[in-house]
């Protein structure tokens, strides 16, 4: 997911958005170095809905947001997996961490992780999850407006996590973002496209690349699509489940979803 705020030193923003892996948007960030950015996520799985919260429990790369009333109801929330565009560290495209500490409460209602200048909290409702994250820009850079990291809700790994089979998207038919013309598959000539922002793409495509040809350094994994994202907001249905998993949030650099 991609995240964004181009809030000025001293100043906190708050932004809507809510948080899912499999597919995949860059947050976008505070720019300024000593800016707070405040994030609220709304829902980060959709449907069935039942009377009780969802279940919060620790995971190695984060958390895992499952159903307390149906077993195939779960994902994983890996935070956080990469840096876009100046983002935290120099560079157009940069390895995040998974390594922080996490406390989850006896109930499973609430989780927490405080990474001193990074601080995420997850409260459990009875479609999602709802996640406040709070960064401060500690860097000795300011960071760009289109400078953005990507957390991913994902159904698991079969290499060794838990993984949740009627979310695994193998053929890419059923992970959808909002385009020009409403909800759209996220393939297009490739399965792993990344849509940027429209209304940030021209400054994305401006950005002084570090190849000389062949796009951005993350282009042969994540193509530049043609169609540009509307919304923050992406969603993957299961395979005759009833479940639908989402995620969206008010800023963001992209959208993008792959297995």
């Amino acid at each position: 997911m991609n995240l964004s705020t181009d809030t000025p030193r001293g100043f906190a923003k708050t932004v809507d958005y809510s948080s899912a892996k499999f597919p995949v948007f860059n947050p976008r960030f505070s720019r300024i170095r000593g800016a707070v950015l405040t994030a609220i996520c709304a829902s980060a799985i959709v449907g069935l809905a039942v009377d009780n919260p969802m279940e919060l429990s620790a995971w190695e790369r984060g958390i895992k947001v499952s159903s307390r009333t149906d077993a195939k109801g779960f994902a994983h929330l890996w935070f956080y997996e990469w840096h876009m565009f100046d983002a935290i560290k120099k560079g157009e495209h940069t390895g995040g961490r998974w390594d922080w500490k996490w406390r989850v409460d006896k109930s499973g209602t609430t989780a927490f992780m405080n990474g001193d200048w990074l601080k995420l909290t997850a409260k459990a409702k009875s479609d999602g999850a709802e996640l406040k994250l709070e960064i401060e820009n500690r860097s000795d850079h300011d960071w760009p407006e289109i400078a953005g990291m990507i957390p991913c809700f994902n159904p698991g790994n079969p290499r060794g996590d838990q993984t949740n089979p009627i979310f695994l998207d193998l053929e890419h038919d059923d992970t959808w973002f909002v385009g020009e013309q409403g909800f759209e598959l996220i393939k297009g000539r490739a399965p792993r496209e990344i849509h940027f922002n429209r209304s940030l793409r021209s400054k994305i495509m401006k950005w002084p690349k570090e190849r000389k040809v062949g796009g951005f350094v993350f282009s042969y994994k994540w193509p530049t699509s043609e169609r540009n994202a509307t919304k923050g907001l992406m969603i993957r249905e299961a395979k005759d489940d009833g479940w639908v998993m989402g995620i969206g949030w008010a800023r963001f650099l992209s959208a993008q979803g792959h297995n």
